[in-house]
């Protein structure tokens, strides 16, 4: 491919060798031969086959987004927003997750909606975990993002017989075969001519599998050299179930399984043993984290829904600890989660101070990367992939921009993101999905929630209908 260069944008957002970090460079160009940077900074003077005119603009690195569920996730819309289960400290794991669910059909819709919505606000990178589906690899290369496909597997399913107890349903050859099955399509992924997706190893919670299977899972990850991710510590019922079984806490039990380390990463790792809300006698956890190097995967916005947060990000990096973002939840609006992540922290520490945007900037970026194995994405440096974003500076909700990054997290959000490329090719122009029809996989994915919500009364536990769970925000004439 021919070198295209962004020629004088208002800011790029650089890394400094130097320093280690991001710093904005006024004025700057960024040129990229292919999929690869081979120049960011000031003064350009190389070949160009294509000039892209940059001012007006702020350019920097591509977001990663290390914990998502693109197939399920967008059907919930409008049906969790405002319910977590009375009876089970304010989650909705386990109550009424389960009940909405796409079909078959609604499935590559779910994906679609997810991925547009990630590319539309910055993402270049995202994990997705995810029940395995069988177009799961052709949609990931369709989009044009990396993506790090992270097939779930579990010897169980849990399920509420009444709204106050967690109960399990084993079957531990089901985990295995699973297990089995994720690995090949890991391999599918990573032998995929784009060259853009990879894979994750995936046990899909600390409660719903065996010892066994997150050992062997593991093993295998460290085995094949890719990363590996749990959810644990992400709900009251689990901590007390967890404590149940072994006598210790979630964050330590994974400790005891030898499964913590700088490839893991632990979805949500809220409840610790210091958390108000399930005060335990040891005060181990945070220090465990940090000692094993393992990352958190932080997704505050499905969380702070119920009333439900960590406690709090500045606390947990202060103590040494790798914190990246996801969007565990819809919207798939990574720059939202990173207001969110913030605004959340403070409040749980009470001051302003324990996370800034300098800090926030690098859990979607460099902290996300390196949690992935990667050290050529999240960043703008020479030898890195292509995977830009093109901010409007111009949009009024990004003035004034005495400081754009702030102005794009706390104001503009999405709404300035104007062009973002991947590995050089261009994937939103001018604010639109290249790669997906967004808007007609969102009307069909209406249409799957339609169908979705005829079968809840079969799954919910109390035979209701969906308007019983979750009123409407007003009664219908």
């Amino acid at each position: 491919m021919p070198i295209t260069v962004i020629r004088n944008a208002d800011y790029v957002v650089v890394w400094d060798n130097t320093r280690t970090s991001h710093t904005y460079v006024s004025g700057g160009d960024v040129a990229f031969d292919g999929g690869k940077i081979v120049f960011a900074g000031r003064n350009y003077e190389g070949e160009a086959v294509e000039t892209i005119d940059g001012r007006g603009f702020m350019v920097m690195p591509g977001l990663v987004n290390i914990h998502s569920h693109p197939s399920s996730e967008p059907l919930n819309k409008g049906f969790l927003d405002e319910i977590g289960s009375p009876g089970l400290y304010n989650s909705s794991l386990y109550e009424y997750m389960p009940l909405l669910r796409p079909d078959p059909e609604g499935v590559p819709d779910c994906v679609r909606v997810a991925y547009s919505e990630l590319l539309l606000s910055g993402v270049t990178t995202v994990a997705d975990l995810s029940i395995a589906h069988p177009q799961w690899v052709d949609l990931a290369a369709e989009s044009g993002m990396r993506v790090c496909l992270a097939p779930m597997f579990k010897s169980a399913r849990w399920f509420t017989p009444n709204g106050t107890l967690v109960d399990y349903e084993w079957n531990e050859k089901a985990g295995e075969d699973a297990m089995v099955q994720a690995f090949a399509i890991i391999d599918a992924a990573e032998a995929h001519p784009s060259g853009r997706l990879s894979g994750m190893a995936c046990p899909a919670q600390i409660d719903t599998c065996t010892p066994a299977l997150m050992r062997d899972s593991y093993a295998e990850a460290k085995r094949r050299g890719i990363p590996w991710q749990t959810h644990a510590a992400q709900s009251v019922s689990e901590f007390h179930e967890i404590v149940r079984r072994h006598g210790t806490t979630p964050i330590q039990w994974l400790g005891e399984l030898g499964v913590l380390g700088p490839t893991s990463l632990v979805g949500h790792s809220i409840f610790l043993d210091d958390h108000p809300l399930t005060p335990w006698h040891t005060r181990r956890d945070l220090a465990l984290l940090a000692e094993t190097g393992t990352t958190v995967a932080h997704c505050p916005t499905v969380f702070m829904r119920r009333g439900i947060a960590l406690r709090d990000v500045g606390r947990y990096r202060e103590a040494g600890i790798a914190v990246a973002l996801g969007t565990d939840t819809y919207p798939h609006n990574m720059i939202e989660e990173m207001r969110n992540a913030t605004i959340v922290s403070r409040l749980m520490a009470g001051h302003p101070r324990g996370l800034n945007s300098t800090g926030l900037f690098e859990a979607a970026t460099t902290v996300g990367a390196k949690a992935l194995g990667r050290e050529d994405i999240g960043k703008l440096d020479v030898g890195c992939k292509a995977d830009i974003v093109m901010v409007d500076v111009n949009h009024p909700m990004m003035q004034p921009h005495r400081d754009p990054i702030r102005s794009l997290i706390y104001a503009a959000a999405e709404r300035a993101v104007r062009h973002v490329y991947v590995d050089g090719r261009q994937v939103v122009r001018n604010g639109v999905v290249q790669t997906m029809d967004y808007p007609a996989a969102a009307s069909r994915v209406h249409e799957a929630q339609i169908r979705a919500e005829e079968r809840v009364p079969g799954l919910d536990w109390a035979r209701r209908k969906l308007t019983e769970i979750s009123p409407l925000t007003f009664p219908q004439a």
